[in-house]
């Protein structure tokens, strides 16, 4: 089976100072077949690690819409923020990508989600986060899991690494797929190995905030991979 990681970050994320090189590296020593790069609202970390192994690695997206986030895989054109979760599904549909919902009940997040705004997105999702690792409270991810199991919608978890260490804190392990149609095909019966993580990870994404500030790195397209 493949151990999957559907959710984590480089340093094309403003919050992350995990370089694509050493996101492969770790993914390699730590045993994971697929990785699900998931930079915010941009691809361009995602495109430098899947050249450096692209049968590993998946291009993928977390997009902040004018609700929530949307967690995207097999992403080839890139979607900007704050369309509205419609206008960024239909973006995403329209070139094939496998689309799940970022911790969606996670209220301590800009990225959190209203019950009656996921209800009109469910019917053209794949998939929710029903485990993020860093949700600060694991209620959310209780409430995560209960409506998917409610709705009758597939899941996936995720590490949320910002990290290299926190890679693989959250596998799903799945069928071999190939592809968007073949993870679709797969995910229902994917197996979550998952692991909490402490409120104090959360410490290297704010550093990293900080630090991209400190010497003007503000966003993440002023950062280039060779």
């Amino acid at each position: 089976m493949f151990r999957v990681e559907f959710h984590c970050h480089t340093l094309a994320s403003k919050d992350s100072l995990t370089h694509p090189e050493t996101l492969v590296r770790t993914c390699r020593r730590k045993g994971i077949d697929r990785v699900v790069v998931t930079d915010h609202n941009t691809i361009t970390g995602a495109r430098a690690a899947q050249k450096l192994d692209p049968e590993r690695v998946i291009v993928g997206e977390e997009i902040m819409t004018t609700r929530g986030e949307i967690l995207a895989a097999y992403v080839t054109e890139e979607i900007p923020p704050q369309l509205s979760p419609l206008e960024t599904i239909r973006r995403l549909r329209d070139q094939g990508a496998f689309i799940s919902v970022s911790h969606p009940f996670d209220k301590l997040r800009s990225g959190g989600w209203m019950e009656d705004d996921l209800l009109e997105i469910l019917p053209r999702v794949d998939a929710i986060e029903v485990f993020n690792s860093r949700c600060m409270s694991k209620r959310f991810n209780e409430e995560a899991r209960a409506f998917a199991e409610r709705h009758g919608v597939a899941g996936t978890v995720g590490s949320d690494a910002h990290a290299a260490f926190e890679l693989g804190r959250s596998l799903l392990l799945l069928d071999p797929f190939e592809g968007p149609a073949g993870l679709r095909k797969v995910i229902g019966a994917g197996v979550a190995q998952v692991k909490w993580s402490p409120p104090w990870f959360h410490l290297t994404s704010r550093c990293a905030s900080l630090w991209k500030t400190a010497v003007g790195q503000t966003t993440d397209r002023t950062w280039r991979f060779e």
